[in-house]
């Protein structure tokens, strides 16, 4: 990760972006931090800003009780929101004890093929301790609201927009087909996902 910004700026944007927020529950009435990749601007954050932003802001919340992680991977690309391997590990070396502890979900949405990919070649090499045990891949949302509470956690509007257009064209979850928007017909007779918006549904 670079970081063209100064420390100051740089803290200022983590918090406006939002990338990493607490609130909500799942079922098992555990918090749940939220963090939505796409709002990660690798180019512009500094290790240190980040781990200290965690440090000071999210594991203070987090050390009393279990509680579960919602990551968003949705529109993240490579380029521009993935700060790279050294740094996921500098941040996860960073995290407490009694942190990685409390730690007992983490719901990976959207993952694709790539990072389905990373994780199994990298994943249990940068998460060790059992971290890598507990990733739940979600393919759908509709999923996530099985082990989630759908009214207590929010999740951006572009998410929804794809998790519709992954209803439609199913192969875009394997990398067979690109995810570059364009305009849909009716869906295939022979697709297996069922062709609805889960937004309808509160």
């Amino acid at each position: 990760m670079s970081a063209p910004n100064s420390h100051s700026d740089q803290q200022e944007l983590v918090e406006t972006l939002e990338i990493f927020k607490i609130k909500g529950k799942d079922k098992r009435g555990r918090k749940i931090l939220r963090i939505i990749g796409k709002f990660f601007p690798a180019r512009s954050l500094s290790v240190d800003v980040v781990k200290k932003h965690l440090e000071v802001k999210v594991y203070p919340q987090l050390r009393k009780r279990p509680f579960s992680v919602v990551y968003v991977h949705t529109g993240v690309q490579r380029s521009e929101n993935f700060p790279g391997i050294s740094a996921l590990r500098s941040i996860y070396e960073g995290i407490p004890i009694d942190i990685k502890k409390n730690l007992e979900a983490i719901y990976f949405v959207h993952p694709g093929l790539q990072a389905r990919l990373f994780l199994a070649t990298f994943g249990r090499l940068i998460f060790c301790g059992g971290l890598y045990a507990k990733l739940r891949y979600v393919s759908r949302l509709d999923l996530l609201w099985e082990h989630v509470r759908k009214n207590e956690i929010e999740i951006p509007e572009f998410v929804h927009d794809h998790d519709e257009d992954l209803e439609y064209r199913p192969m875009m979850d394997y990398g067979l087909e690109s995810d570059h928007p364009r305009v849909y017909g009716a869906p295939a007779v022979d697709s297996p996902v069922p062709m609805y918006s889960m937004r309808c549904i509160s």
